[in-house]
């Protein structure tokens, strides 16, 4: 299987992950359905590249260096970006996303093999 159709497996894992956890947090900056969802989105999808084509070819020492440098980016990127509309506790929101997906994701690799 091609590296460009297993990322877009764990995208849509990221983002079926995210996407609830942002909307939900998102909520407090009063804006619409539409413009929560176009948000929790596009945070996760501003870092996902990164964090699956990038890292791995920068920090090639260890799985385990590249995922915490990877995690750690995504982590400060998806706060930054959404603090920049409004919400509030935006780091705590975007530890939660990348940590739920994070988790999510090993385990559902461990016991169906994918993403």
């Amino acid at each position: 299987m091609s590296i460009l159709v297993l990322w877009i497996r764990a995208f849509l894992f990221t983002q079926i992950v995210e996407v609830p956890i942002y909307r939900r947090a998102l909520e407090s900056t009063k804006r619409s359905s539409l413009q929560r969802t176009l948000l929790a989105f596009g945070a996760s999808a501003i870092t996902h590249p990164f964090v699956w084509f990038v890292f791995p070819r920068l920090i090639q020492s260890s799985y385990l260096w590249m995922a915490v440098a990877a995690e750690t980016f995504a982590v400060l990127v998806e706060g930054v970006f959404l603090a920049l509309f409004g919400l509030r506790q935006a780091f705590l929101w975007s530890m939660l996303a990348n940590a739920a997906s994070l988790g999510l994701g090993l385990l559902s690799r461990e016991i169906f093999g994918v993403p």
